[in-house]
């Protein structure tokens, strides 16, 4: 699966869990850059990607995320394209 297909398919998780599809997504972006993103978001995320791509994040995974790059690196290697 290419990064491509990964932030396609994160695209569309952002705009369900923000409700609105002007985050500028990059390997770079961070909660921090996001106004909405606290910690019930980030888990929505995180939750909303594991189903998607079929992938578990382990704990030590989640506690080391800190960028966008970090999960998309992760579905990269682990992950399974959407059916």
């Amino acid at each position: 699966m290419s990064d491509r297909e990964i932030y396609e398919g994160l695209a569309e998780i952002f705009a369900d869990v923000f409700m609105r599809d002007d985050i500028p997504l990059s390997a770079a972006l961070s909660a921090a850059d996001v106004a909405d993103w606290d910690s019930f978001k980030q888990i929505e995320i995180v939750m909303a990607t594991e189903e998607r791509f079929g992938v578990k994040f382990t704990s030590a995974e989640l506690d080391n995320m800190r960028q966008l790059g970090d999960l998309v690196r992760i579905v990269a290697a682990r992950g399974t394209p959407p059916s």
